[in-house]
């Protein structure tokens, strides 16, 4: 299949360019134990009066340094419009938080690990490898393991605090915290959730949208009884012992277990279709019912709109209310933010996705960086390994958004397991547990088709260069199961035609009648 892993990977942990790196090797085939043994805690060595001088020489060489910055450099700094201390010291705090690169065995192409969501944690060997390079190197990290729901603190690569999880977010929630490296961008100690009204105890962010914390609790001091309210969550005692010795840009290693793919067979039959790029596929599954060249890299118009979805809820944190700053060089069918200063983060991804609102995908990068933004969508592309993705703005207006009928299918599969929020904001529907709605009424939705009621979510778009675009998912019957399909749609020149021609193909061939 098109999305089977590569061959072995090695991993080196490393902290500059100039270190020694450590080699540990990697391999796909998954370990007969998953368990490992860290080395016993070690006590530190009894200082001697030599390292008590040369500790002090080093305090007092900080002392004089700082003096000097305080006198000269900050002056220059000021005047020529720089912060310079601040980017010296930001160096020196981040020091430690060693990245993870990868060499491939045979061509030697290295290709670093950035922070971020990376699908390939979700492999337990290649989980397991990263994070004993991490050990080996001596690095001070969180590893969480949400399979076997254990989070364990190292310090310079030694084990130091272990606590059960207790909870984590439910897939396809706002709450879930995917595989992947992070570092810890912030702490506080109550932090308040408003999408579910509640106070995250003793709370470590990473990533902006996941958290480590302990029990959550309304203002009235009562502890939810129902749904998962808050990220990955400690007993309350746990995680403030957990608090007090993270610091800030503390790498995070999560491990979640991949969803297991339901096998179930086909007999595909290529339909006869005028549209040049087309897919159907079970998303569960994988298994590709009709397609044209998976690989054939095209531009794909406002389902680019789809990955500012995914990035969005993964950079830009839930409770924001997003400011407006207008922006005067694109224009939506139906405008709206013209009139408001700010507006919630939720109401834009129903602008985004509903209406696919030009105005609200800039919004919403603008709210990261909108370089910064478009290099994390790039970035994730990467990780979901679309090969034949490129993004050059958050909207998909620019021609430059090019991507393959099996690269979204990667995306729409991604989003449909772990962001199925996503799927249920596009299809119109309100999302459950959450207090707070959408700012605007009488949305229209621009991805249904009139008179098909299988359809339960996706994405339209169209320009001149892209033609008409879709990527949609439907229910379909199969042996008296109910399976959910996918169908993609590039450069078309009757959308709505071309889908209803393949789900009736997918059902004569494949469904119950």
């Amino acid at each position: 299949m098109y999305n089977e892993e590569d061959t072995p990977r090695r991993f080196y942990a490393i902290s500059f360019e100039e270190d020694e790196p450590i080699v540990t090797m990697g391999t796909l085939i998954p370990r007969k134990e998953l368990s490992f043994h860290p080395r016993a805690i070690a006590l530190p060595p009894r200082p001697t009066r030599l390292l008590i001088a040369s500790r002090t020489l080093v305090l007092l060489a900080t002392l004089v340094f700082c003096i000097y910055g305080a006198v000269f450099v900050a002056p220059i700094a000021v005047e020529r419009g720089q912060t310079l201390l601040a980017s010296t010291f930001s160096g020196i705090v981040t020091a430690n938080a060693a990245p993870v690169v990868i060499e491939h065995p045979y061509t030697k192409e290295i290709t670093p690990l950035t922070y971020g969501i990376e699908v390939a944690f979700s492999e337990p060997d290649f989980f397991a490898t990263a994070r004993d390079a991490f050990i080996e190197a001596e690095r001070t990290f969180v590893e969480a393991d949400l399979a076997a729901m254990r989070l364990r603190y190292f310090e310079d690569g030694v084990l130091v605090l272990e606590y059960p999880i207790v909870k984590k977010g439910e897939s396809g929630t706002f709450w879930e915290t995917p595989a992947g490296l992070y570092e810890v961008e912030k702490k506080k100690q109550a932090h308040f959730a408003s999408f579910g009204q509640v106070y995250l105890p003793h709370s470590i962010a990473f990533q902006g949208n996941f958290y480590i914390h302990g029990t959550p609790y309304y203002e009235t001091g009562d502890v939810p009884t129902t749904t998962a309210q808050g990220g990955i969550e400690l007993d309350t005692a746990d995680a403030k012992e957990l608090y007090d010795v993270v610091t800030l840009n503390t790498p995070v290693l999560v491990y979640e277990r991949a969803a297991d793919r339901k096998e179930f067979l086909y007999e595909p039959k290529v339909p006869e279709l005028a549209t040049p790029h087309y897919l159907i596929a079970d998303v569960e599954s994988s298994t590709v019912l009709a397609a044209s060249d998976l690989g054939e890299a095209v531009p794909i118009a406002s389902l680019t709109k789809l990955m500012t979805a995914v990035v969005a809820a993964e950079y830009i944190n839930l409770d924001t209310r997003v400011a407006i700053t207008e922006p005067t060089f694109v224009q939506s069918l139906i405008p709206r933010l013209g009139e408001r200063s700010s507006v919630s983060f939720y109401s834009l991804l129903e602008l985004l996705l509903l209406e696919s609102s030009n105005e609200a995908a800039e919004v919403i990068a603008a709210e990261v960086g909108r370089t910064q933004f478009i290099e994390y969508m790039n970035e994730r592309a990467k990780s979901l390994g679309m090969s034949y993705t490129n993004f050059t703005d958050p909207s998909g207006l620019d021609n430059g958004n090019v991507s393959s009928v099996g690269d979204l299918l990667r995306l729409i599969q991604y989003i449909y397991e772990k962001k199925h929020f996503i799927v249920d904001i596009s299809a119109g529907e309100k999302l459950p547990d959450m207090y707070v709605t959408g700012e605007f009424s009488g949305l229209a939705n621009f991805n249904t088709v009139e008179g098909m009621e299988n359809f339960i979510g996706g994405k339209i778009g169209e320009t001149t260069a892209a033609g008409q675009t879709s990527v949609t998912l439907h229910t379909l019957n199969v042996k008296g199961e109910e399976r959910v399909v996918a169908i993609i749609i590039l450069g078309s020149e009757g959308r709505n035609a071309d889908v209803t021609a393949l789900l009736k193909y997918a059902e004569e061939r494949f469904g119950d009648q």
